[in-house]
């Protein structure tokens, strides 16, 4: 499987889309529905009508990058739906590996785990605005 840098997004088409598209075709599809720069190196994910089929678009330095994948049986069911009024799903990466193995996460519960505090909620002073005199 693809192993993703956490600074790369997953975007999830919230619409169907038809999968015949290819770099192109999804590209465009990526600007007008999802609402993104298909070049800016993040990963959008696209599922046809029936569910059974997924594409996935990215953008690695010097050109796309598509993967394709058909689950022989089953669907791939997002582990949420879109808010109303966007074009798409954030995903998190481990979200996306069970996606594409048929895993169906909506029933599924994420367990608090503990994750450090950045710098500044530690009591660190604020920076200082850079264009303050003094």
């Amino acid at each position: 499987m693809l192993t993703l840098p956490s600074t790369v997004r997953i975007y999830l088409c919230a619409r169907p889309v038809d999968l015949r598209k290819s770099f192109d075709g999804l590209a465009v599809a990526t600007r007008e529905i999802i609402g993104e720069d298909p070049l800016c190196g993040h990963v959008f994910v696209f599922l046809n009508r029936r569910g059974d089929r997924a594409k996935l678009l990215l953008w690695d330095r010097n050109g796309y990058l598509l993967v394709y994948k058909r689950l022989e049986r089953g669907v791939f069911r997002p582990p949420r739906e879109a808010e109303a009024d966007a074009g798409h799903v954030m995903l998190e990466g481990p979200e996306l590996a069970l996606m594409l193995e048929g895993i169906d996460l909506r029933g599924a519960r994420r367990r608090p785990r503990w994750a450090p505090r950045a710098p500044h909620d530690r009591g660190a002073a604020p920076p200082i605005a850079s264009g303050s005199s003094m």
